[in-house]
C-alpha cells in the first residue's frame, strides 16, 4: 500500500481559454502540465469547464459539442500516463439524458473520479439551470491518499452546503474550480466567500480562477488560498495568465501551505481600465480581426478607446479617423490629431459635407416645411457610422464603439450611427468614470499594455466641457444634467434598483430624476441594439439587466 503524501505541490492552472477551441485549450494544457512536470507538482488544478471554455452556453446543447469535448479529455488523460501530476479539469459532460457542468481527476493515464457541479447559479450573467443539470452532492476523492473535496464554483457560493458535507464525510482540503467573471470589488467579495466556508468547514480552500475575455465576460484570474486558521495562504496576480506552485504540507492531519505566491493586486482605475483592456483584446483576437478602426472625434470616450485599443492591440492594429462636419471645432481637429500622435496610431481625415448635404437634398422635398432639429444631426452621425462600416467592409478591420454607460442609459447615442460597431470597451463606464481612466492612463502605463507612457490623452480633451458637436455652440449639458449628478442617478437605478423617491431624498430634483428614469427605459430598444461591452460593474446591460422594451410602469412613488 503506498504511504499518504505528507508534502502535496499544487500547480493553479489559472489559463485563458476559448470557448470552443477544443484543441487550443488542450495545447494550453499540455503546455501548463510541462511546466507543473518542470516544477515537480503533485497536481494540476484546471478552471471551470476548462476544456470547453466559459461560459459555453447553447453549445453544450448540441451533442456534437459534447462528444468532442470527451475526445478532448482522453487526450488530457494520455499526458499523466507516464506517472507525472495529476490533474483536476472541467468539462461539460453528457451522462445519458442529463448533462453536467463536471470536473474530472486523472492519474497515470486514468480517470479516477467525477464530480458534477450541485449548485447551478441563475442570475446575473449566469443561467446554468437552462442548459446543465444539477450534479448529486458529493464526497471526497482519494488522490495519493489525500482526501480532496472539490466543489465547483457555484457549490462554494449557494448555501447547499456542499462544502459541510465534504467536510462530513472525510475532505482534507478543498480544491474549487472556477469560472468568476470580474466586476468592481468582485476578489473582496471571492475572499469573503472563501473565508466563510473555511470557517464553517474548519479547512483550507485553494479558489483557482480562469482569465480572459468572452464576449461581454473578463475573468480576472486573481486565484488564492487560504489556510484552515484563516490566514491568506497565497495569492495569484490579477489579469495574468499564469501557473503557479503552492507546497501544501501536513502538519498534525491539517494541511497548511508553507509556499505560494504572494501578488500584489491592482485596485481603483488600474482594475477597471486592465479589464476593459483584456475585454477588448481577447474579443478582437479571438474572433479573428486583423485590426480595429474608430471615428476620433476629439472627444474624451473616443480618445480612452483609441488608448484602450492601442494597449490591447498595438499601434499598428488601429486605424484613427477624423469625420469632420462644418460643426466640428479646430480645437476638435488638433485634439483627434495630437490624441493619435501620442498613441502612434494611423490618422486619417474623412470630409463628411458632402455626403451630408446629398442626404438633404435628397430629403428636401420630404422635409419641406418641417423644422430642422434632431433628424439633422443625427444624419452626420449616421453618415459617419456608413463611412466607418464602409473601412470595416474594405479592410477586415472590426469598428470599435465608443459610447459610454451615462449615454447609453439615457439613449444619447444614434442608433446606426455612433453605435455601429463589434464592441465597445467602455459600454459599462459612466462618464465620470471615463475621465478618472483617462487621467490615470496619462499617468500610469498597465501591466500587458502595448501603448506608450506619458500623456497619450490630450488633457485639453479632458479639460472640455463635452459635446457631440452635431449644431453650433452645442455641449452634451444642454439637455443632461451635469454628469456627477446624472451618473448618481443613473447608478441608483441601474445598479441598485433605488425607488425614484430614495433618490430625490439625495438631493436630486424630482422632476430630474423622473425624467432621466423615463430615458432609462425608452432607450431599451436602442440596447438590446447595441454592440456588446466589457462587464465592470456589478449591474451591466445585457447579461445582467433585462428590462422589457414595451413597459409602461414609471416610479412614482406614493
Amino acid at each position: 500500500m503506498t504511504k499518504p503524501l505528507d508534502i502535496l505541490r499544487i500547480a493553479t492552472a489559472q489559463l485563458n481559454p476559448t470557448v470552443g477551441d477544443l484543441s487550443g485549450n488542450v495545447e494550453k494544457a499540455k503546455i501548463a502540465y510541462d511546466d507543473a512536470v518542470r516544477h515537480k507538482a503533485d497536481l494540476v488544478l484546471f478552471t471551470e469547464l476548462f476544456l470547453s471554455g466559459y461560459p459555453p452556453e447553447d453549445l453544450v446543447l448540441k451533442p456534437s459539442f459534447l462528444k468532442a469535448c470527451d475526445d478532448a479529455l482522453q487526450e488530457i488523460c494520455a499526458i499523466t500516463a507516464d506517472g507525472g501530476p495529476g490533474i483536476i479539469i472541467g468539462y461539460p459532460r453528457q451522462n445519458g439524458e442529463r448533462r453536467h457542468n463536471s470536473i474530472a481527476v486523472i492519474d497515470d493515464g486514468e480517470i479516477i473520479a467525477i464530480r458534477d457541479k450541485v449548485d447551478l447559479p441563475n442570475y446575473g450573467e449566469f443561467d446554468e439551470k437552462r442548459v446543465f443539470d444539477a450534479g448529486d452532492m458529493p464526497g471526497p476523492i482519494n488522490f495519493r491518499g489525500v482526501r480532496i473535496g472539490i466543489p465547483i464554483c457555484e457549490d462554494i457560493w449557494g448555501d447547499l452546503g456542499v462544502c459541510e458535507t465534504l467536510a462530513e464525510t472525510g475532505a482534507e482540503i478543498l480544491l474549487s474550480p472556477n469560472g468568476s467573471p470580474y466586476y468592481r470589488g468582485k476578489l473582496d467579495i471571492r475572499h469573503q466567500v472563501v473565508l466563510k466556508q473555511v470557517i464553517e468547514c474548519e479547512l483550507p480552500m485553494i479558489y483557482a480562477n480562469q482569465f480572459g475575455g468572452q464576449d461581454e465576460l473578463i475573468f480576472d484570474g486573481a486565484s488564492f488560498a487560504f489556510n484552515a486558521d484563516k490566514s491568506l495562504a497565497f495569492q495569484m496576480s490579477q489579469f495574468e495568465e499564469t501557473v503557479s506552485i503552492s507546497t501544501w504540507k501536513r502538519e498534525d492531519d491539517v494541511w497548511l501551505c508553507s509556499n505560494g505566491p504572494n501578488s500584489v493586486i491592482p485596485d481603483g482605475e488600474e482594475a477597471d481600465y486592465r479589464a476593459c483592456m483584456h475585454g477588448l483584446r481577447d474579443y478582437v483576437n479571438k474572433n479573428g480581426f486583423k485590426n480595429v478602426v474608430l471615428g476620433l472625434s476629439g472627444g474624451i470616450d473616443s480618445a480612452i478607446c483609441a488608448a484602450l485599443a492601442v494597449d490591447a492591440l498595438g499601434e499598428e492594429r488601429l486605424r484613427a479617423v477624423m469625420m469632420p462636419y462644418r460643426y466640428t471645432s479646430e480645437l476638435s481637429l488638433k485634439d483627434a490629431a495630437d490624441c493619435a500622435k501620442a498613441l502612434g496610431c494611423r490618422y486619417d481625415i474623412v470630409q463628411i459635407e458632402e455626403p451630408v448635404q446629398g442626404f438633404l437634398s435628397n430629403l428636401s422635398e420630404m422635409f419641406d416645411g418641417t423644422d430642422e432639429g434632431i433628424t439633422e444631426e443625427n444624419l452626420q452621425s449616421r453618415t459617419r457610422g456608413t463611412i466607418l462600416m464602409a473601412i470595416s467592409n474594405k479592410f477586415g478591420s472590426m469598428v470599435v464603439t465608443t459610447g459610454n454607460k451615462s449615454e447609453m442609459s439615457v439613449g444619447y447615442a444614434t442608433l446606426y450611427g455612433d453605435m455601429n460597431g463589434g464592441f465597445n470597451p467602455i459600454k459599462d463606464i459612466y462618464k465620470m468614470q471615463v475621465y478618472e481612466l483617462s487621467r490615470w492612463r496619462n499617468t500610469q502605463v498597465p501591466p500587458g499594455a502595448l501603448g506608450p507612457s506619458g500623456e497619450v490623452i490630450p488633457t485639453s480633451i479632458i479639460d472640455k466641457a463635452p459635446s457631440a458637436e452635431l449644431r453650433p455652440d452645442q455641449t452634451d449639458q444642454d439637455s443632461l444634467p451635469p454628469y456627477p449628478a446624472l451618473d448618481d442617478i443613473l447608478e441608483c437605478l441601474v445598479e441598485k434598483e433605488m425607488a425614484t423617491d430614495d433618490i430625490v431624498a439625495r438631493g436630486h430634483e424630482e422632476a430630474v430624476v423622473h425624467r432621466i428614469e423615463h430615458l432609462l427605459y425608452i432607450a431599451e430598444y436602442k440596447r438590446r441594439q447595441s454592440a456588446p461591452g466589457v462587464k465592470i460593474t456589478k449591474k451591466n446591460f445585457g447579461r445582467d439587466r433585462r428590462y422589457p422594451i414595451t413597459n409602461r410602469f414609471r416610479d412614482r412613488g406614493n
